[in-house]
């Protein structure tokens, strides 16, 4: 293996001739052995920190703080990654890492640059052409170059996420529009409430879930600040005027997104208050989901001793010991995923707390978590719809036993015989076992065509009020009783 001698501040270091990364990555690679995972897992990030130098590269080109050919062969560099998917295997940097990010803003400064010698001819390492720091890093800090291409990794992806909770929306609706005249009973506190249909369960979870639509998409748009230009602590040191504004320009031609440029520029250093803000939309939806799932398990819980409301399909044998049995591991398993966005809740809010002063150096910590926390959650959903919703079924004739069955229709009766005399009808089905018709005719407080109106399948399905309606001088109170004066 050929190697090259790259020089930095703590002296020489030999690099394998074949890596577009040099002497900072590979210092990186000895300090931060820390996990499974790294850079080159998030391709998006990888497009974002190179999306970065990009733009910055234009715009020190329109604003001539660097020579025109210059930035054109860097630019071309970046092309080579963004649009033919060159050296994204040239990432190695461990997820975890002192230095606020600059392990990984030095190995996209290294790529790039080597890329573009590489380009005009020259071998990798000759930075007397075009260097990663002079050239490639030219008018930035890591403080402002690791946020933004953060910024704008974690926008993309969250697009992703966005695209499978739609898909997951309307699959719910249609098990809705499918399950809308199967009559089942409500429950709440896990007892029996009153009658609604499968199809009322399922738009409502269809409901739920898509009102962290609009929620994820304004907390992604606030991934479109930037703080681009401040280098640094915000300051804008070693820019030409106007940087920043140009750079947010440029960024919005090679990205194609809405930049903005951050109106304070040293709060936006430190702050990470947007990142908090995404993850707790994601946080929220996961608590959603995860609820729906525990319902799923719930309604199909049996197959002789549970509800067995619904039918989930059958994904796997259920048992190394117990013959027969089939679980519910679709919805488990986007449980255990959602409990896991939980924690790195946890772990964001703690991240953006420990910043000090002019900067947070905890946002490779946040990064981790919040890609992981995107892209679980995105494959959850996906799983959850394909290999669980869409081939849900229901057992209607279980579904309306447990409602003719079911102490709770008396409601029901509550505008015709009052709530107290449902209370005694209750009790007498519950010693007795009788239905609520029996015991209702039985103590002569309605007729049968009266009680069967009131309990049809139509009323259930529709109710409409069966309770008196009074002229509006009608009195309910006691002879020389008046409500008090106004």
């Amino acid at each position: 293996m050929t190697t090259r001698i790259e020089e930095d501040l703590l002296g020489q270091r030999e690099v394998p001739d074949e890596n577009y990364y040099g002497i900072h990555t590979v210092r990186a690679l000895e300090n931060f052995n820390i996990s499974a995972g790294c850079m080159n897992d998030e391709p998006e990030f990888i497009r974002g920190m190179v999306q970065v130098k990009k733009a910055t590269a234009l715009a020190n080109k329109e604003l001539q703080s660097i020579q025109a050919d210059i930035a054109d062969t860097i630019c071309a560099a970046c092309d080579e990654i963004l649009v033919n998917g060159r050296c994204m295997d040239q990432f190695p940097t461990d997820s975890f890492q002192g230095g606020a990010g600059t392990s990984v803003n030095m190995n996209t400064n290294e790529v790039v640059a080597n890329l573009a010698l590489e380009l005009i001819g020259l071998p990798k390492g000759r930075y007397d052409v075009i260097n990663p720091n002079d050239h490639v890093n030219k008018s930035q800090s890591t403080n402002d170059a690791y946020p933004t291409g953060l910024r704008l990794a974690l926008y993309t992806v969250a697009q992703d996420l966005l695209r499978a909770v739609e898909e997951l929306v309307a699959s719910l609706h249609k098990k809705g529009d499918e399950f809308s005249q199967v009559l089942k009973m409500g429950r709440t506190q896990l007892q029996d409430a009153v009658p609604m249909t499968l199809g009322d369960e399922f738009h409502g979870f269809a409901t739920n879930v898509s009102e962290d639509i609009e929620q994820l998409r304004s907390a992604a748009k606030l991934m479109l600040g930037m703080n681009l230009g401040g280098t640094a602590i915000g300051t804008g040191l070693n820019t030409p005027p106007n940087f920043p504004q140009v750079a947010a320009r440029k960024l919005a031609e090679v990205t194609g997104y809405d930049i903005v440029s951050a109106p304070d520029l040293v709060e936006s250093s430190y702050d990470n208050g947007d990142y908090i803000a995404l993850h707790a939309a994601v946080k929220r939806l996961a608590a959603k989901v995860s609820k729906i799932c525990n319902d799923l398990r719930l309604l199909s819980s049996g197959p002789r001793a549970g509800l067995k409301e619904i039918n989930l399909p059958e994904m796997q044998a259920g048992s190394s010991i117990m013959p027969a049995k089939v679980n519910p591991v679709i919805p488990e398993v986007v449980n255990q995923v959602c409990f896991k966005v939980f924690g790195n809740d946890v772990t964001v809010g703690f991240a953006a707390e420990a910043g000090q002063l002019e900067l947070n150096v905890m946002e490779p910590a946040t990064a981790q978590a919040m890609f992981e926390s995107l892209h679980l959650l995105t494959n959850a959903l996906d799983t959850l719809r394909t290999l669980c919703v869409d081939g849900i079924t229901a057992n209607e004739e279980i579904c309306r036993d447990f409602v003719m069955n079911s102490i709770g229709i008396v409601t029901y009766l509550n505008d015709v015989i009052g709530h107290h005399n449902g209370d005694l009808i209750g009790k007498e089905c519950a010693r007795t076992g009788k239905s609520v018709r029996e015991v209702t005719l039985e103590m002569g407080l309605l007729s049968e065509a009266e009680i069967d109106a009131i309990l049809s399948t139509e009323n259930f399905l529709k109710p409409t009020y069966s309770g008196k309606i009074y002229g509006p001088d009608e009195k309910g109170l006691p002879d020389g009783l008046t409500p008090p004066a106004k």
